[in-house]
């Protein structure tokens, strides 16, 4: 009887061409003059689904970039997994960065590097590649049923994701979500990632006077808008690294005694991690590991600041404006929306003497998640992925946000497990991304091995 391994072992060089012909088609979803190379690329893979034996394919518009939805249910009494992943990516500047054009992919030492290898078209075809041979090697059909949702903005944040979901509800119905978009811990050992954060952001613009001023004539009574943007933004923490925005931290969950443990199994060495950062020590809220900072504390980041004269020499002026952006990354169980109302409270409350201050570009859509560990397909994923490696999965959380997963959980009442298989040096949104082909061949066999694992479940 032929397997899966074998059809798998047969086909890799003819998926490593489609995995270059994916990864030459620039599908970035931030640039409005790459619409049309995003819809073609909507349209391979949804031809790709076809051409896997998904019987049911659909290319979705919902009001943005498409996304493309696949059904292949067996039968009603087995379990069904829906495969969440995106096919857009980030643009490729600064493209003097790289070593190699980044829409013409490139193998060098048994390294992939291109625009969207790693995040996260090589994750999305190590999916559609397992389930299409674990068909094969199943007489047709995979040995459960499989749902694809892949979508073109993720990397704008998913804006359209909420109406599709809900619009296909039926449609998309499973008792787990895997993202294809992740990694693992490293190139030999997986992980499970049990949490992601969620996000919020703002622009803040602080106005003093009507117009700049001679600083001469005006520095000693005038607000500088320059110096009352710092000092707002000197505001947001306190000396101890803490976010002074009121009732910021009353929704968070501690950490348990054994989520702390989890936490320094895979910590790096504080010293160490300073010292690659060239700095003399880090930063952060205390009481807690850089770690457990970045695990499951909620943070407040100003992203820039800037106003007044910024160029070559000297210029005696008083700022009328000056400009502040933030963002937040939080934890379960946060509200994003929420949080954005504090802030606004806390600005207003601290709004520096002699100025108006406006908020605008308000960012609330992307929730933060905490995994039920208790979900069988999440114990399934850690069966198939001892199993893969060899080892058992480090438990992971990660500081990152996938605005999917709250989605999902929200709209249609499922857990999102994590099965995706780019390394932590990827260099994912930076230039020379880069994934390894073992990972890529290795992820096939990952999805494949993972239906037989429900399956067995179902069976036993």
């Amino acid at each position: 009887m032929t397997t899966w391994e074998s059809l798998l072992a047969a086909s890799e060089d003819t998926a490593l061409e489609e995995f270059f012909e994916l990864l030459r088609i620039p599908s970035v979803s931030t640039d409005p003059a790459h619409r049309d190379d995003v819809r073609r690329t909507a349209d391979w893979v949804a031809a790709r689904l076809t051409r896997a034996g998904v019987p049911e394919v659909e290319t979705i518009d919902g009001g943005g970039h498409p996304a493309v939805i696949g059904r292949w249910h067996v039968a009603p009494n087995l379990p069904t997994v829906l495969i969440y992943g995106h096919y857009d990516v980030q643009p490729e500047d600064p493209v003097e960065l790289w070593d190699s054009p980044a829409f013409e992919p490139e193998i060098r030492d048994g390294v992939v590097f291109a625009r969207g290898a790693a995040d996260m078209k090589g994750n999305l075809l190590t999916a559609i590649h397992g389930v299409e041979a674990s068909a094969q090697a199943h007489g047709g059909q995979p040995p459960v049923n499989v749902t694809f949702l892949f979508e073109g903005e993720e990397e704008i944040g998913s804006p359209s994701l909420t109406g599709i979901v809900r619009t296909h509800r039926d449609r998309l119905q499973a008792d787990a979500v895997l993202s294809a978009d992740g990694g693992q811990y490293s190139d030999d050992a997986p992980s499970q990632t049990v949490a992601r954060k969620g996000l919020t952001g703002m622009q803040i613009t602080v106005t003093g006077a009507n117009s700049d001023l001679h600083s001469g004539r005006y520095g000693a009574f005038a607000p500088n808008a320059a110096r009352s943007a710092a000092e707002l933004a000197a505001s947001f923490h306190d000396t101890e690294g803490r976010v002074a925005v009121g009732g910021f931290y009353d929704r968070v969950i501690e950490l348990t005694v054994n989520e702390k443990a989890e936490a320094a199994l895979s910590a790096d060495d504080e010293t160490a991690a300073a010292a690659d950062l060239d700095v003399p020590e880090l930063w952060g809220e205390a009481g807690y590991t850089a770690q457990e900072r970045a695990w499951a504390r909620p943070t407040l980041d100003v992203n820039g600041i800037w106003g007044g004269f910024q160029g070559a020499g000297s210029k005696t002026v008083t700022p009328s404006k000056a400009h502040i952006k933030i963002t937040c990354r939080l934890v379960a169980n946060q509200d994003p929306d929420e949080i954005a109302d504090l802030i606004q409270a806390h600005i207003a409350k601290h709004r520096p003497k002699g100025t108006t201050v406006e908020v605008s570009g308000i960012k609330g859509g992307a929730k933060p998640y905490l995994l039920d560990r208790q979900d069988p397909v999440y114990r399934a994923a850690d069966t198939a992925l001892t199993r893969l490696f060899g080892v058992a999965p480090v438990v992971q959380r990660a500081g990152g946000t996938i605005p999917a997963t709250a989605i999902f959980l929200d709209e249609l009442g499922i857990h999102t497990v994590g099965f995706a298989w780019s390394g932590p040096d990827s260099k994912s949104h930076a230039p020379n991304e880069r994934y390894p082909v073992a990972n890529f061949l290795r992820g096939r066999r990952g999805y494949a091995m993972l239906l037989d694992v429900l399956a067995e479940g179902t069976s036993s």
